[in-house]
């Protein structure tokens, strides 16, 4: 029987009732009271809870394939070294830190008028930094900086591809030579200076410098590894009976190269004939300065008598290409901006940027000539140290100071300290009167600093002391444009390393030690330098040279020569911050 209608309406009443006190509640406390759920919204929680899952197994799934790809890139890339024939560039920028960089690029966009965005090329290929200490001192010289290039080990202040128990190490440029590469050198500075010597020779001491030209052209145990040497240094070539010799005895180091096969040029007519590599026959012994080729400030008004880095640069890889077009391999090359680190020491901010831009311009060369080249290959680039504690900021009073450097004294500045000082020592030497002096020094104060308000401190000083002209002449520069030096030797400072692509020195991409840079050397041309290594030390220090006679071919060891500083000196320090060991004129 049906229900009447009011019970009906009762109870619906009833539960709509139930139903408004639970939402009370709800709205109340903020709590979901209501216990009724209609049919749709249980199949919504079962969805959500489905995507979730499904989410969280599409993210895993994602992450593990992630790992899987990124294992398969590590493991599976192809390697920096290339498979077949390959050529190999290293330059090296001695004494150029990251601070000579940002001189440099404001002093350019200065004189060139360039928006403040211009950059070197130098800048567009940095990759890294090294750390240049060496195994006796936190800061290094040249020859263990550049023993780490080329053996790929750690040594003493002054070791020139020795090791630190004064056993010699092979190098990567001999060990390319023995693998079947052509192989050279350019520098700016004497090919006999640390550096290259440190690529093709083994010595104690830097300083046997007569040595290191007999083993450069092949008087020493492995012979002749050298094809191409352009740069300065003949003095160390010529016996001491000739005029421009600095050899300490009457060896003719250049007849001996031509016994060799090596054709020599010493002028600029000869290195025009060589017409920038086409008319090259190796080996080829080039040598144009009798110590250094001039800074640059100075060389580009003398560019009838001297070649430029770039030009040499230009015509070494020239040379090495033509020469290696039908071998199954390629040539390794060492390019050196070698006086950056001259003028660092000189803390000449003018000669300083000069560098650099020569540096730079031979590196866009290199880049041009592998985007060029058939042959595959790689440029890097990179400095032993950096030199001079250079600052682009100077404070010269005890108020606080103001934030800026002038580049427009370095514009106008037309010759360096040094050539102004071999110019100054030179008209000295006729023994002018005092007036004269002075009235000279005016002059060239004027003329080659393009200083036109010099004190009468200064004029003094360089009168009266004339032994400390280079110094004062490039303090007179520095202190007008607001540039300071912390030293006029060399720093600590991490350096750049560049290179011409970065896939191809991946392992240098970072900060690395310098030795790191050997590893990668010869790791690209995929060389045996350890077994260079194991056949100089087998042979032994007795070697019977050109002259028939029985040499200590590597030269006294180090200890003998204290003076240097090249002795063991990390954490020494023994109350001397005023010595200095070098220098008795030098002001400290």
């Amino acid at each position: 029987m049906a229900r009447p209608l009011f019970e009906q309406r009762r109870a619906s009443s009833e539960h709509t009732n139930d139903r408004g006190l639970a939402e009370e509640d709800a709205l109340l406390t903020g709590e979901h009271t209501q216990k009724f759920e209609p049919p749709q919204s249980k199949w919504k929680k079962i969805r959500e809870v489905g995507l979730f899952v499904w989410a969280l197994l599409a993210t895993t799934i994602v992450i593990i394939l992630a790992v899987v790809v990124q294992k398969e890139r590590t493991t599976s890339a192809p390697s920096p070294v290339p498979d077949g024939k390959r050529n190999l560039i290293f330059m090296v920028s001695d004494g150029m830190g990251p601070t000579s960089l940002s001189l440099t690029r404001s002093f350019k966009q200065y004189e060139q008028a360039e928006p403040f965005d211009n950059t070197l090329m130098l800048d567009g290929h940095l990759i890294g930094q090294s750390r240049t200490r060496s195994s006796s001192s936190l800061i290094t010289d040249s020859a263990a900086g550049a023993t780490a290039f080329s053996c790929g080990h750690k040594s003493y202040n002054g070791a020139i591809s020795m090791l630190p128990d004064h056993q010699p190490c092979g190098t990567v440029l001999e060990a390319a030579k023995r693998a079947g590469y052509m192989t050279g050198l350019v520098v700016t500075t004497r090919i006999t200076d640390a550096t290259p010597a440190c690529f093709a020779a083994h010595v104690n001491m830097r300083s046997e410098e007569d040595r290191i030209a007999e083993q450069m052209v092949g008087d020493y145990p492995l012979g002749r590894v050298v094809d191409l040497m352009l740069g300065g240094g003949r003095c160390h070539f010529l016996p001491n009976s000739t005029e421009g010799s600095c050899r300490d005895d009457d060896r003719d180091i250049i007849a001996y190269a031509k016994e060799q096969g090596f054709d020599y040029v010493d002028s600029r007519s000869g290195f025009d004939g060589l017409k920038e590599g086409t008319a090259v026959n190796l080996p080829l012994l080039g040598l144009f300065a009798r110590t250094d080729i001039p800074y640059e400030i100075d060389r580009r008004n003398e560019a009838d008598i001297y070649p430029s880095l770039d030009e040499m640069a230009r015509t070494a890889m020239k040379a090495l290409s033509d020469a290696t077009r039908d071998s199954d391999k390629g040539f390794f090359l060492m390019i050196e901006g070698s006086r950056i680190d001259h003028a660092g020491h000189a803390n000449d901010p003018a000669a300083q940027v000069h560098e650099v831009l020569a540096y730079d311009k031979a590196f866009t060369s290199v880049l041009e000539f592998l985007e060029k080249d058939d042959t595959e290959g790689v440029m890097v680039s990179t400095s032993d140290h950096e030199t001079g504690g250079l600052a682009t900021a100077r404070q010269l009073h005890s108020t606080y100071p103001e934030y800026l450097w002038y580049p427009g004294v370095l514009s106008n500045t037309s010759h360096s300290a040094e050539r102004v000082t071999h110019n100054y020592h030179s008209f000295l030497s006729g023994q002018p009167k005092k007036p004269a002096i002075e009235s000279w020094v005016r002059e060239n104060v004027k003329k080659g600093l393009g200083i036109d308000d010099a004190a009468d401190s200064e004029i003094k000083s360089l009168v009266e002391k004339p032994e400390l002209a280079p110094y004062t002449f490039a303090d007179m520069v520095s202190r007008r444009s607001q540039i300071g030096w912390s030293t006029h030797g060399h720093s600590a400072a991490d350096v750049n390393i560049f290179a011409s692509s970065r896939k191809a020195a991946a392992p240098l991409v970072g900060n690395h030690e310098n030795t790191e840079v050997g590893d990668f050397l010869r790791r690209y041309l995929d060389v045996d330098v350890e077994a260079i290594t194991k056949e100089l030390q087998a042979k032994g220090t007795s070697f019977v040279n050109a002259l028939g006679q029985a040499v200590d071919w590597m030269g006294a060891p180090p200890s003998q020569d204290k003076e240097h500083g090249w002795e063991d000196h990390l954490d020494h320090y023994q109350h001397d911050f005023k010595k200095h060991k070098r220098c008795e004129v030098c002001g400290v």
